[in-house]
């Protein structure tokens, strides 16, 4: 296994990771719930972005799904993250509950750019 493939599949799977775990948390976990209320989504929200980010994670973990299917999940997960920095900091949160998802945007451009690379080259 060559650095590049390396690189992808680590980025990718700790991104999936923890899209599986944070899903799983919003269908299980009552400060959850609390939390999406003080960022002043309604509850529908919660359950429909849980389900999308497990569909998100399992499309971007899974090597037979082709790569333009997989463009959607990047540019989903990237809407997330950038969304969720902006529903924190104008919430009143602060930057420092902003940082988390802007570190998950840098695993997931990092996961981006090395399956465009690891693409070139096949």
């Amino acid at each position: 296994m060559n650095k590049d493939t390396i690189i992808y599949w680590a980025t990718t799977g700790i991104l999936g990771a923890m899209m599986l775990f944070s899903a799983a948390m919003y269908f299980t976990n009552p400060d959850a719930a609390a939390a999406f209320q003080h960022l002043g989504y309604p509850d529908y929200f919660r359950v429909e972005l849980g389900a999308a980010k497990i569909v998100g994670a399992l499309v971007l973990l899974i090597p037979a799904i082709p790569s333009k299917i997989k463009d959607f999940a990047y540019t989903g997960f990237a809407i997330v993250f950038v969304s969720a920095a902006v529903s924190h900091l104008a919430s009143g949160d602060g930057i420092s509950a902003a940082i988390a998802p802007l570190v998950f945007l840098t695993f997931l451009t990092v996961s981006y750019l090395y399956a465009q690379k690891r693409a070139a080259v096949a």
